[in-house]
């Protein structure tokens, strides 16, 4: 599974292949984007790039007895917000229609 993830890095190369614009230019603009994404998220705005998706916040529960997996340790959780991105039309139809690979590992 490891040799399918991308870095902002690949990403930034990937731009790079395909326009004209310097390395720096392109991280900087990515760079930009991803923290104009964080602050809009944290002063409560919804972020719709249409045909790609929707990213906004949204409220988890607290809970009073939560256990930690990694310690064993019992403790309870605020209630907080957490990321959210949902997929657009286009991009859902885009991985619907890509072919099933078996996974032998599950």
């Amino acid at each position: 599974m490891a040799d399918n993830k991308l870095t902002k890095i690949d990403l930034v190369e990937s731009v790079y292949l395909n326009t004209k614009l310097e390395k720096q230019q392109i991280q900087v603009i990515v760079d930009n984007l991803l923290e104009q994404i964080k602050l809009s998220l944290e002063n409560g705005n919804t972020i719709e790039l249409r045909g790609f998706g929707t990213f906004e916040k949204r409220l988890r529960k607290g809970r009073s007895k939560a256990r930690n997996p990694k310690t064993g340790e019992i403790l309870s959780v605020e209630p907080h917000y957490v990321a959210v991105f949902r997929s657009g039309k286009e991009l859902k139809q885009a991985l619907w229609n890509l072919p099933v690979e078996s996974d032998n590992s599950k």
